[in-house]
């Protein structure tokens, strides 16, 4: 970016985004990210009050690459194509998972995701505290699965290559359920982390055994 273009709020998120997603979280600071923009860090704060209202305008705007819900769809394929979206989006922010359980975020991007998915889910028959319940379970478990993607020791077509390597170690009379997994699956088609689907399916499941059995329909206004 040219240092004689004007510097805004908006200018310097889309630098602090890219700062993070190219060297990481511990790389950003007021100095790093004044360098990058060409700019002395001191002219920030006309635009960012501190680091920590930094962060939060950045964790809003990955917010906003997140498609939330609608309630024209059914509420679980509205949930899928939540989950999924939010997945792709945090793999391609892989700072911004931790930020997004770690910190109160209250943007405008949030507020809007929040709401649309607890709108939907009240439409589509969960009472008010169980969508509150709902939403948390399918937040917990997909930044639990993509922290464990974004962390993950190896490229996930080398498992069964790794799988391998471990199977002398692995005694079929001390260790039997685990020497039958990596002999019959892991050495083949896996990639050892499962998949998302799984996880969601299951979870989707579960969540609709509570909305039918909750006993109350939405009411709203």
């Amino acid at each position: 970016m040219s240092a004689r273009s004007p510097l805004t709020r908006e200018r310097i998120l889309r630098a602090a985004i890219s700062l993070a997603d190219e060297q990481g979280l511990d790389v950003l600071s007021m100095r790093s990210l004044g360098a990058a923009l060409g700019v002395q860090a001191m002219s920030l704060y006309n635009h960012v009050a501190n680091k920590d209202h930094l962060l939060d305008a950045m964790v809003d705007e990955i917010v906003a690459e997140i498609e939330g819900p609608s309630e024209s769809d059914p509420w679980q394929e509205a949930m899928r194509k939540r989950a999924w979206s939010a997945h792709t989006t945090l793999l391609r922010h892989p700072w911004a998972c931790a930020l997004l359980m770690s910190r109160t975020n209250v943007g405008p991007a949030m507020l809007r995701y929040v709401d649309a998915t607890i709108g939907c889910l009240w439409h589509g028959g969960f009472t008010l505290a169980n969508a509150a319940h709902a939403r948390n379970a399918l937040d917990s478990f997909i930044y639990g699965f993509t922290l464990q993607e974004l962390n993950f020791p190896f490229a996930k077509d080398q498992y069964p290559v790794v799988a391998a390597g471990y199977l002398p170690s692995l005694s079929a009379v001390q260790y039997p359920s685990m020497h039958a997994l990596t002999t019959q699956v892991a050495t083949r088609a896996f990639d050892g982390v499962h998949s998302l689907d799984f996880g969601l399916a299951l979870l989707l499941e579960g969540l609709e055994r509570v909305r039918v059995h909750s006993g109350a329909a939405p009411t709203r206004s």
